[in-house]
C-alpha cells in the first residue's frame, strides 16, 4: 500500500563535504512548503547536517560513494530520508551513545545521533553491515496560528 503525500522531492549528490551544505539547504527549501518558523527550519538543517557528515565521514569513510535523501511532506509533517551504501554501523546503540565516536583523531564530538533525535520529532537507524545506512527522521510542524499563540503567550509572560 502506497502513502499518500503532499509533495515528494529525491535527491543523490556524491559523498564529498562541500555537498553538505547543498544537501542542508535543499531540504530546508523542500521543508519551507509546511510554513516552518525559523526555529523549526534550524533544526531541520541541523539534523539534516548531522546525517549527511555521518554518510561521509563515517559511511563512507571519506571514499567517494553516494548519498542519497528522500524528504517526503505528509499533512504538516516532513519525513526526511538519508541513505548510503556505506560500511554499515555494526552496533546501532552503541553509535547513539552521546560522544562514542569511531573517528576520535577527527574534531567530531560523537554527537551526531544525539543531536538528530534532538531536533526532530522522531529518528529510525536502520543498517546492515557491508550494505550501508537508513536514517529516517520525522518533524511536525506547528500550524501558524499555534506558534503565533505561543510567542503571544510569551510575551504576555514577560
Amino acid at each position: 500500500m502506497k502513502e499518500d503525500f503532499n509533495n515528494e522531492m529525491k535527491l543523490e549528490f556524491l559523498s564529498k563535504s562541500s555537498n553538505e551544505s547543498f544537501a542542508r539547504i535543499s531540504v530546508a527549501a523542500f521543508a519551507s512548503q509546511l510554513d516552518p518558523t525559523i526555529e523549526e527550519l534550524a533544526d531541520i538543517k541541523t539534523a539534516v547536517s548531522e546525517a549527511v557528515t555521518n554518510c561521509i565521514i563515517h559511511g563512507y569513510d571519506n571514499k567517494q560513494g553516494i548519498v542519497k535523501i528522500i524528504s517526503k511532506l505528509k499533512d504538516n509533517e516532513i519525513i526526511i530520508e538519508i541513505s548510503d551504501k556505506g560500511k554499515g554501523i555494526e552496533n546501532i546503540s552503541k553509535a547513539k551513545e552521546p560522544l562514542y565516536t569511531t573517528k576520535p583523531n577527527l574534531e567530531r564530538s560523537g554527537m551526531g545521533f544525539t543531536i538528530m533525535e534532538s531536533f526532530m520529532d522522531k529518528v529510525d537507524i536502520e543498517s546492515i553491515l557491508g550494505l550501508g545506512t537508513k536514517i529516517t527522521m520525522y518533524k511536525t510542524i506547528k500550524p501558524k496560528q499555534e506558534n503565533e499563540e505561543d510567542e503571544y503567550n510569551i510575551l504576555i509572560k514577560d
